[in-house]
């Protein structure tokens, strides 16, 4: 019953899918904001230091640790176009308030969003984050990210793709989207498939974390300073009048630390995840992971295959070939493909593996979710497949990026 159950749904999903995407779209082509924030809020959310030649964006939903929702991705995309055009702005950098710099997307919200039947306002919290992960790629003036504290999810993809990426002793960066039913997403299998050996194919799978010294080892961030020294950094910067990278790089070298991964890094197991995480399918992965455990009776290899077990059966399958196809492709290519798996992730009709992850680990906080399909047995070929075919253009066009126009710098 649960694979007739399986075959139907994919079967109607490439066009059923996706007219529930555009049922609630109303006479408006951009969301409304305001129905969630008045405009002193929405300034709020995003706030803005203006500085001798550059500005500074500061996430600032401390208490949500700075997870981006529709309103401030938004209002990032605006103010950083703006600034790109002003010619008295020599750079930009982006910082957030309290212990995370940036948790991702606002996955509780859009789960809401989700139940209460406002697809099309969740399709365009995703349009717009891919818009602005882009621009950040392809941004003509210097940037610098600073990643203090938590780095997840979309937090790294707003960050990642610019020019400088400064890490602190506070970092921890991580894509633990496939243990709710997602997966890494914002231009993830961009640039975790351009890590080292098969990393990238560990770090989405497993969901495990990095810290700052392990991202400058293999090249996620450019800068690593202690948190105590952020605001002689931030000070420096604040009084350069430049849009010279060099100028910029001087500063942040000035107060920067050269930092080697420990010995228990996980950066220290790179042959053995290249060995076991280099194999084609899900379930060999798996199999050589076992096989590893078995011999060399490592914990590191009983916590991946826990953090495997506890995901998405299907966001693993999906995770795996998205990073893959990642490898060989462009910035706005990947975002492209990720936007075609996250509206068939939000459409429901393959799967609701996406609300139900977030509803066990975020909203009920049980730890206990219901997948389905409920194992990688029963995750067919033609489900994987139709999270990364075109989208029928009679009811939803692809996401559209001006490739023609601007050049990623990664």
């Amino acid at each position: 019953m649960q694979k007739l159950k399986a075959l139907v749904a994919v079967r109607r999903c490439r066009l059923q899918s996706f007219r529930s995407l555009s049922h609630h779209r109303g006479f408006s082509a951009q969301p409304n904001y305001a129905q969630h924030h008045d405009d002193d809020t929405l300034q709020n959310l995003v706030l803005v230091e203006g500085r001798a030649n550059s500005r500074a964006a500061i996430l600032n939903r401390p208490s949500s640790l700075n997870a981006l929702d529709n309103a401030m991705a938004a209002r990032l995309k605006r103010l950083y176009e703006s600034w790109e055009e002003n010619p008295d702005i020599g750079f930009v950098l982006m910082k957030g308030s309290g212990r995370a710099f940036c948790s991702g997307a606002d996955a509780v919200s859009l789960y809401h969003l989700l139940n209460e039947g406002n697809v099309d306002e969740c399709k365009m919290f995703f349009e717009t984050l891919y818009k602005f992960v882009y621009l950040q790629g392809t941004y003509l003036k210097p940037h610098v990210a600073v990643l203090d504290g938590i780095t997840m999810g979309a937090g790294a993809g707003i960050s990642l793709p610019g020019m400088f990426r400064l890490v602190t002793n506070r970092t921890v960066f991580s894509h633990p989207e496939a243990q709710m039913g997602f997966h890494p997403d914002a231009g993830a299998s961009f640039y975790l498939s351009r890590l080292p050996g098969y990393l990238g194919e560990y770090l989405a799978l497993t969901g495990d974390k990095l810290n700052g010294v392990e991202m400058i080892a293999c090249r996620l961030a450019t800068h690593y300073t202690l948190n105590e020294r952020l605001s002689w950094i931030e000070e420096r910067l604040s009084k350069l009048i430049t849009d010279d990278p060099s100028a910029i790089e001087t500063s942040l070298a000035q107060y920067g630390d050269i930092v080697y991964p420990e010995k228990r890094s996980i950066l220290s197991r790179i042959d053995a995840i290249d060995s076991c995480f280099s194999h084609d399918t899900v379930e060999e992965i798996i199999d050589a992971l076992e096989k590893e455990a078995s011999v060399s009776n490592d914990e590191w290899c009983k916590t991946a295959l826990k953090k495997l077990r506890e995901a998405s059966p299907l966001s693993l399958k999906v995770t795996l070939q998205s990073i893959r196809e990642g490898r060989f492709e462009s910035l706005d290519r990947c975002l492209v493909r990720e936007y075609r798996i996250s509206l068939t992730g939000i459409s429901r009709q393959v799967s609701n593996d996406f609300s139900e992850g977030v509803r066990a680990r975020l909203v009920d906080k049980d730890f206990a979710p219901k997948w389905d399909p409920p194992s990688l047995k029963d995750v067919s070929k033609d489900m994987v497949d139709c999270h990364f075919s075109p989208l029928p253009e009679v009811v939803e066009s692809e996401l559209e990026l001006p490739m023609a126009l601007r050049e990623p710098y990664m």
